[in-house]
């Protein structure tokens, strides 16, 4: 128990790390936040930042998901015993990568060094994803995000989809491994949440499309 909960802290600081504020006061002198939707994400970053500034946010976000999943392979190596290979077991394998998983996607999303905001968790998921369901699990979910954008040129209706899928994503993955399950059934959830005005704004036709100006508040 001692290991899983110290994996949830480092996760979840790990996940917090708000990259689009470092790389715009560092690089842009300005704060994302102030800009566009507010967002620190990858989005607003491409429009506020540019094209470099948006994939510089991304790749890092990206990263940071994908080293707390691999956390849990070193968590269980190390600490352990047997590996924990036992998928049904309370501190399986399983369970502890869907620990990393909630606990990065929150960080991002709660971050403690923004007063407990932070982005929607999309760029930080998909790299986590990427050891928690496998590379096959990631690309199916990045498959949904995709052809869900290329119909409707809304970024926030992919990312939206991304999350709806995911549960029943990881019913593939993580079947009869209940609380690797749930963990990654909250974490799909507290993403939706987390894009609750994009939802307000995708109901009123307001929302942006890819190539279209956002209007700054």
């Amino acid at each position: 128990m001692l290991v899983a909960v110290c994996l949830f802290v480092v996760c979840f600081l790990l996940g917090s790390i708000p990259w689009g504020v470092v790389i715009s006061k560092a690089f842009y002198h300005t704060d994302i936040r102030q800009h566009g939707s507010g967002n620190i994400g990858t989005t607003n970053a491409m429009r506020t930042l540019g094209k470099k500034g948006g994939a510089a946010v991304f790749v890092l976000d990206f990263c940071k998901g994908l080293l707390a999943g691999a956390l849990p392979l070193v968590a269980c190596w190390l600490f352990v015993p047997g590996g924990g290979l036992t998928d049904g077991s309370p501190l399986s394998y399983a369970t502890y990568q869907g620990i990393a998983f909630l606990a990065c996607v929150w960080g991002h999303i709660f971050s403690p060094w923004l007063k407990f905001k932070g982005g929607k968790g999309i760029a930080v998921a998909v790299g986590s994803l990427f050891f928690t369901f496998g590379p096959v699990g990631a690309l199916v979910e990045l498959a949904v995000f995709i052809v869900v954008v290329a119909l409707t040129r809304y970024v926030s209706a992919g990312s939206l989809a991304a999350a709806v899928a995911c549960p029943f994503v990881s019913l593939w993955f993580f079947w009869g491994a209940w609380p690797a399950w749930t963990c990654c059934t909250v974490a799909a959830l507290t993403v939706i949440w987390a894009h609750r005005s994009n939802i307000a704004r995708l109901r009123a036709g307001t929302e942006s499309r890819i190539g279209q100006k956002k209007k700054e508040a």
